[in-house]
């Protein structure tokens, strides 16, 4: 199966457009205030006027309860998965947590929350101290390289064009969710990095 593509922290119409015409599965939007990526209400409703069909938007938080971010998003509309970053709680539906991990036991804690709930998936992200993704960071791939969570596996965390393929081949994700590594600022997409990524996911 091909691996699916998730590109994350849109402000700019003209981007959210570029990942669409490269290919993107899925796309992202920031609403953690703290983040260089963030967007208002109004400003996410904006972008997703020009969504096109069956492109799936994501919704991303940080230590929001799961049922609070789902009502967040119902006000948005066009939009109902939630990626929740830092205090996770177990929630079943379109939600999928964001986990640090280190160690095979942060692993086991990982199935250990996925045991308490059914979330559409499990994102595993580079760690960083006190910060909640888009650290650039890379995410430990020969530690989950053979790890079989529950759900299926989400793999961020300093993903470029020159990585990925090298990542897929390692873990084998269901997805691969970028920010930073197709941009030419913060929250500014570089329509050539977001093709020439989605193109080695594609040939890997």
């Amino acid at each position: 199966m091909t691996t699916r593509v998730k590109i994350c922290g849109f402000t700019h119409p003209e981007d959210l457009a570029a990942a669409c015409d490269a290919g993107a599965d899925a796309v992202g939007f920031n609403f953690y205030p703290q983040s260089p990526r963030y967007v208002t209400t109004q400003q996410a409703s904006e972008l997703l006027a020009h969504l096109p069909p069956f492109v799936e938007a994501v919704g991303v938080f940080v230590n929001r309860p799961p049922e609070e971010a789902c009502s967040f998003l119902e006000m948005v509309g066009r939009m109902h998965t939630v990626q929740m970053h830092g205090n996770l709680i177990p929630y079943s539906g379109a939600y999928i947590p964001a986990f640090a991990p280190k160690t095979v036991d942060d692993l086991r804690v990982i199935d250990s929350f996925l045991s308490k709930c059914r979330p559409m998936a499990v994102l595993v992200d580079g760690h960083s101290a006190g910060l909640h993704g888009g650290t650039g960071r890379v995410a430990p791939w020969d530690l989950v390289a053979d790890w079989k969570p529950a759900v299926p596996l989400i793999l961020a965390g300093g993903l470029t064009p020159d990585n990925v393929a090298q990542a897929i081949r390692c873990v084998r994700p269901y997805a691969v969710d970028v920010a930073g590594g197709v941009e030419s600022s913060p929250g500014r997409k570089c329509p050539e990095k977001m093709r020439r990524f989605i193109a080695a996911v594609r040939s890997t």
